[in-house]
């Protein structure tokens, strides 16, 4: 996150190049176990302020859909509609099947971080509260949830061998979730804390930016959490992939 003016050459030409064809820009860092307690208490994030969030990931047992760049994600809000996405990842914006841009829900979005960056094509459409939560149970299925032009998106996609009905339910993952304007910070700012269910936990701090003010807003996001005390050059975690991970290895053990 705030690294963005820091790529090399050729990292820097290529995320100059997408800019005019994404719909936003996402800086992120996730913060290590040890720093995430001094991080929170720095910025001023109060956990009560937070939203709590649930999300799931349906994938086979073995993490084939997430080997192809398919993302299926379900999510419950507190006190708000629920939502399901298929994410295609990475994919430039002219890789984009023919359509969809047009679709409403889809967005084009570049995920920078530290560790580098990301382009990614999804369909999200909002679904009640309660068809989410039995899709959590497993009393409803994906075709149940998913609207049309995603059901479509996902078949499309599949990797070869796979239907719809070999995806498992892959969490969900308790997360909370905090907006917040810190002091001496020009724009907004997320807290995401994810509870994996292996005990660990993931912190991850962003900001988006329209796409013409990425790279000012990277500087100043740099600036801003580098005065923290907060390392820029941490490892970083991706939380999907993260919580793919621990949760096929939970498979794998039943």
């Amino acid at each position: 996150m705030g690294t963005l003016p820091t790529y090399d050459a050729d990292q820097l030409a290529a995320v100059l190049a997408l800019l005019p064809d994404v719909d936003a820009v996402e800086l992120k860092l996730t913060v290590p176990d040890a720093d995430q307690r001094r991080v929170l208490g720095s910025l001023g994030i109060d956990s009560l302020d937070a939203e709590i969030r649930q999300v799931a990931f349906f994938d086979t047992p073995d993490l084939r859909l997430s080997a192809a760049g398919l993302v299926v994600r379900a999510r419950r809000t507190q006190r708000k509609p629920g939502d399901v996405t298929v994410k295609l990842r990475p994919m430039l914006p002219d890789e984009a099947p023919e359509g969809l841009r047009t679709l409403r829900g889809f967005k084009v979005e570049v995920d920078a971080s530290p560790a580098g960056f990301t382009c990614s094509c999804s369909l999200t459409a909002e679904v009640s509260d309660r068809k989410v939560k039995r899709l959590f149970a497993g009393t409803r299925t994906l075709d149940d949830v998913l609207d049309r032009d995603q059901r479509d998106l996902l078949a499309a996609r599949l990797p070869d061998g796979v239907a719809p009905a070999d995806l498992r339910v892959l969490g969900p993952v308790h997360l909370l979730k905090g907006k917040f304007a810190p002091k001496g910070y020009p724009r907004r700012m997320v807290a995401e804390v994810w509870f994996l269910p292996d005990g660990g936990r993931i912190l991850e701090l962003s900001t988006k930016a329209e796409p013409a003010q990425a790279l000012q807003a990277a500087a100043e996001t740099k600036v801003f959490l580098a005065g923290r005390g907060i390392d820029l050059d941490a490892p970083q975690e991706a939380k999907t992939q993260t919580a793919l991970a621990v949760f096929a290895a939970t498979l794998a053990q039943e």
